[in-house]
């Protein structure tokens, strides 16, 4: 595209308010992620828990993990920012539906259906788990955020100076 002069448009800069948005809401996520099993395991100790709660206690902090990498990357411009948001996000959703399958079976209804009359303890964090990784994952993937992480503005061209060959020595000697 060009200007009424036949030069070449200025490349419009893509707004980065979604990829932004999803950082912080990465950056929260993993804060709430990070916070229950690190809780559960100064209650209780890790040598205590059965193996199924290390297993889940494990996807909380993987899915934590993969949020703050993600949300930090995501703030340095890298596409690679929001995919592991992406995956992240997916974790945590994964790690709230994985819970009640390994540690109460059979009872996954009664599980969700007490963590929504917030009855648990730290049902807050389930709840957020669920709905953060549901925005994380919808923020990470909107065309915005990959734009805004694609761009790369166009680097101005300045005319190259061209000097004169000189002949003999500088006229500082």
């Amino acid at each position: 595209m060009t200007n009424p002069l036949g030069r070449p448009a200025a490349e419009r800069r893509p707004t980065g308010a979604t990829a932004i948005l999803a950082g912080l809401a990465g950056l929260a996520l993993a804060g709430a992620l990070g916070y229950f099993p690190v809780k559960t395991f100064i209650d209780f100790g890790i040598d205590d828990l059965p193996g199924d709660a290390k297993i889940v206690f494990g996807l909380y902090l993987g899915a934590a993990l993969l949020l703050l990498i993600g949300a930090l990357v995501t703030f340095f411009r890298a596409v690679a920012g929001a995919v592991l948001l992406l995956i992240g996000g997916l974790a945590a959703i994964g790690a709230v539906v994985a819970e009640p399958l390994l540690l109460y079976p059979g009872q996954f209804s009664q599980f969700f259906r007490a963590v929504a009359r917030f009855e648990l303890d730290d049902a807050w964090v389930r709840v957020v788990a669920a709905a953060g990784g549901f925005v994380v994952v919808v923020l990470s993937l909107l065309p915005a955020t990959f734009r805004y992480l694609r761009h790369r503005p166009a680097e101005l061209s300045y005319p190259v100076q061209a000097y004169p060959p000189q002949s003999g020595p500088p006229p500082t000697w």
